[in-house]
């Protein structure tokens, strides 16, 4: 049987049928089943006091805030599923700060049965400037994926907010993560 044209009013629909379904189709590719991610709380380096200190309620706060910042657009936008990683409260205690160490947060994250590590720290330069440092490591292996670093030039919950966001985009999130391996 010969193929028949169909009439520009059927083509109509079927364009407008097709623009639908893209519209609903999610921003990444679909996965059926997505990485995980252990997304350990960001931490404080404040260089300027020896031995290291305790964070102040204020930076307590913001540190949370950028935390959940970035478990937020790492699943959204990467796609990955956070874990839990209270069951690993008191190994996470005994290890850190992961910024002292290279790989101390990939065991971890195998044991909660993630595929990445993702730790990140704020090193205060200032009252006013602080460097935000996040990374992206394979939980197996410990090598990193992805790395970034951004200022902050003010002490506010919005421009580290903004901070994180734009890490996020434009480092860790700017190519697709490689797939599992």
């Amino acid at each position: 049987m010969p193929f028949a044209v169909p009439s520009p009013s059927v083509r109509a629909l079927l364009a407008g049928l097709a623009a639908l379904a893209l519209l609903a189709a999610p921003d990444g590719p679909a996965r059926a089943d997505p990485r995980k991610a252990a997304v350990f709380p960001v931490e404080l380096l404040d260089p300027g006091v020896v031995g290291g200190r305790r964070a102040r309620p204020d930076e307590t706060r913001k540190l949370a805030l950028v935390t959940d910042e970035l478990k937020g657009m790492l699943a959204k936008q990467g796609g990955l599923e956070p874990v839990d990683t209270a069951a690993q409260a008191a190994e996470i205690a005994k290890q850190g700060p992961f910024y002292k160490c290279e790989d101390c947060a990939a065991p971890i994250a195998r044991t909660l049965g993630a595929d990445l590590a993702v730790t990140g720290y704020v090193e205060k330069g200032s009252n006013q400037i602080f460097n935000l440092y996040v990374r992206i490591l394979d939980a197996a292996t410990g090598k990193p994926v992805r790395a970034g670093q951004v200022v902050i030039r003010a002490d506010t919950d919005d421009t580290w907010a903004h901070a994180m966001r734009w890490v996020v985009k434009n480092r860790l999130l700017a190519e697709p993560l490689p797939e599992k391996s």
